[in-house]
């Protein structure tokens, strides 16, 4: 929807540069990915760093000198610092939190603060899950949604504000799928579920919601004549032309995924009052493709 936003808004109609911007913007979600795991190795070096300026203080204190190291030892970060694949996707994509010491400690800081960080210092159970559900929560209570990292993110990327979403449950779920006995070897998630699936599936819906495009703004401008397509909000006509797309042109997908899918974006990226505008017009459209058995599905309730 971004990608197809931006292209038709640009003057230069270049295709393949579209498509190229597209996946482009697609590996950043992965570059986002990374840099969220990567924090953690970050908030341990952010850790002991602190640990040995304490020591160095000119009166230290015996807490100082003989810190509780429970949080550096966390038995799930020092997989992550040992994971191979995560070493090889920071190196190859050159992500590293060793220049936002401030930012970091100020996180760690935070983290410190609160109940559970000091619940979970003063607990006794040294196992490998406690560890792991601490750095759960910490992701959920004081990374997921914290302003001062995102707004770190969206200085990093146009779309990050937007992709966090996308990235914040595969971070969650990469942390629980993670297990005491975890190899060196032991994978990340994929960008893609399916490479050659997923990526036929983006490059497609996209060439066709251009190339379709003069067909399905016929389409719209039909039902809605009281109205000038022109004068129709931008993204509620791209979100129904990528949504007509979808279903005229992807015979294995249901009729009522496409709906419920676009309605849902709509819900985030346009008006309060796009939902029903959108439905109803896609409402009228589908009663027509219905009626013309233009509808091309594969398989049984695709049309519904």
């Amino acid at each position: 929807m971004q990608a197809l936003y931006a292209f038709f808004q640009s003057n230069n109609k270049d295709l393949p540069l579209g498509e190229k911007d597209l996946f482009s913007g697609i590996e950043k979600i992965y570059n986002l990915y990374i840099h969220q795991l990567a924090f953690f190795i970050e908030l341990n070096h952010v850790a002991i760093i602190l640990s040995e300026e304490a020591k160095n203080k000119r009166l230290p204190t015996s807490n100082d000198l003989n810190p509780n190291l429970k949080f550096i030892n966390n038995k799930f970060i020092l997989q992550l610092i040992d994971n191979i694949h995560l070493k090889r996707e920071m190196n190859n994509r050159k992500i590293s939190w060793t220049n936002e010491f401030e930012l970091v400690k100020k996180i760690f800081n935070n983290i410190k603060a609160t109940k559970e960080y000091e619940d979970y210092m003063e607990n006794s159970d040294d196992s490998y899950n406690t560890d792991l559900l601490f750095i759960l929560h910490v992701f959920k209570e004081q990374m997921a949604d914290y302003e001062i990292l995102n707004h770190f993110y969206e200085e990093k990327s146009l779309h990050w504000g937007d992709d966090i979403y996308i990235v914040n449950p595969m971070v969650v779920k990469t942390i629980e799928s993670f297990k005491e006995n975890s190899k060196l070897e032991f994978p990340l998630l994929p960008l893609y579920k399916d490479l050659e699936e997923d990526v036929q599936f983006v490059k497609d819906l996209f060439r066709q919601t251009v190339i379709k495009e003069a067909e399905t703004k016929k389409l719209i401008a039909e039902k809605t004549k009281n109205w000038e397509v022109d004068r129709i909000a931008m993204m509620d006509v791209l979100l129904m032309q990528m949504a007509i797309t979808e279903i005229l042109f992807f015979s294995n997908i249901p009729v009522k995924v496409s709906l419920n899918e676009f309605i849902e974006i709509s819900k985030i990226y346009s008006t309060p009052k796009s939902k029903l505008f959108i439905n109803g017009i896609l409402d009228k459209i589908l009663f027509d493709f219905k009626k013309d058995k233009v509808l091309n599905k594969i398989g049984r309730g695709l049309m519904e």
